[in-house]
């Protein structure tokens, strides 16, 4: 890959990261500057909702778009195993890639959240940030089209992380439609810590 291909995708990913986060005035303020080094044109549609929707109403909107509902939720493990013990194992590996580039997520935070690992991705390791989009892949898209379905603005964050991966092959096309079509695994018992925080905000 050239090194020009793997800085643009980088950029895609850190402006995906700041652009999914909860609305703020520091984010609305940013757009412009974003807006000038946005090397994505889809995401033209998000900037100019956020450039021209009050913050209030900005607030509501996304809290009403991602609420944990089965098929609109950014934390990508949950798509592959709903509030299983196999998401525990899954999150884990999240974690062991980011210490592997020297960096640890907060306590906090959900190493799955797609706003954490499209941050790694932009800022630490592009090839294992996108090793890790490419293993979730199907959630990615579920989410992407879901979103799209809604007609939410946020699609045109989700739409250009996705144009910056490979073009999807068969078999992922039907872990989408199935995931579509079932949604992720249904709620376990035993899940402490994953899933007493999988429903708290980052």
């Amino acid at each position: 890959m050239r090194r020009d291909d793997a800085r643009t995708r980088a950029l895609t990913h850190r402006i995906a990261a700041l652009l999914l986060e909860y609305p703020t005035a520091e984010l609305v303020a940013q757009v412009p500057d974003l807006r000038a080094v946005s090397p994505a044109p889809a995401f033209d549609p998000l900037l100019d909702h956020l450039a021209t929707t009050p913050l209030g109403a900005l607030t509501a909107e996304y809290v009403d778009t991602f609420d944990l509902r089965r098929k609109v939720c950014l934390y990508l493990t949950y798509y592959a195993y709903g509030d299983t013990r196999e998401r525990g194992m899954a999150l884990l590996a999240f974690k062991r890639a980011y210490r592997a580039a020297g960096l640890e997520v907060s306590p906090d935070e959900l190493p799955d959240h797609l706003c954490v690992v499209l941050e790694f991705s932009a800022t630490g390791d592009v090839e294992a940030g996108t090793r890790l989009l490419l293993e979730y892949r199907a959630g990615l898209e579920l989410l992407r089209l879901a979103l799209v379905d809604r007609g939410s603005p946020w699609a045109a964050a989700l739409t250009a992380v996705c144009s910056t991966l490979p073009p999807l092959r068969g078999d992922e096309r039907e872990a989408v439609a199935r995931l579509a079509a079932e949604g992720p695994p249904g709620e376990q018992v035993g899940l402490e810590p994953y899933g007493a925080m999988a429903g708290m905000p980052r």
